[in-house]
């Protein structure tokens, strides 16, 4: 169950960490200060069973793919190929750190 946490926290993660630069009323301001208390709520979820470095890297390393992708593809960001690779790379490392702690408590 640790792991849906940090799944839900992430993706979370991108939506507030885009209404920092969008959210302009009181009213969007509030929902991005929602999204971050839900945000980290689902990570410190996740703490109680899974080692704090792991989540926290796999936490981040959601969110930052994430927001990348997003930005990409709804807020006319460039593509190119080395944010493509690098994109898989991280997300190759969460993959990697997930695996890892798994294997480590035996559940793999």
């Amino acid at each position: 169950m640790g792991w849906i946490y940090v799944l839900i926290g992430g993706f979370i993660e991108v939506f507030w960490v885009m209404g920092l630069k969008h959210a302009s009323s009181p009213l969007e301001w509030a929902g991005v200060s929602a999204a971050i208390l839900l945000s980290f709520w689902f990570l410190f979820r996740a703490f109680k069973t899974l080692p704090i470095g792991t989540v926290y890297a796999v936490f981040t390393g959601i969110g930052t793919s994430g927001i990348v992708i997003v930005e990409m593809i709804f807020f006319g960001e460039p593509v190119s190929i080395a944010k493509l690779l690098f994109i898989a790379l991280l997300i190759g490392g969460v993959i990697g750190l997930k695996q890892l702690t798994a294997k480590q408590k035996g559940e793999a």
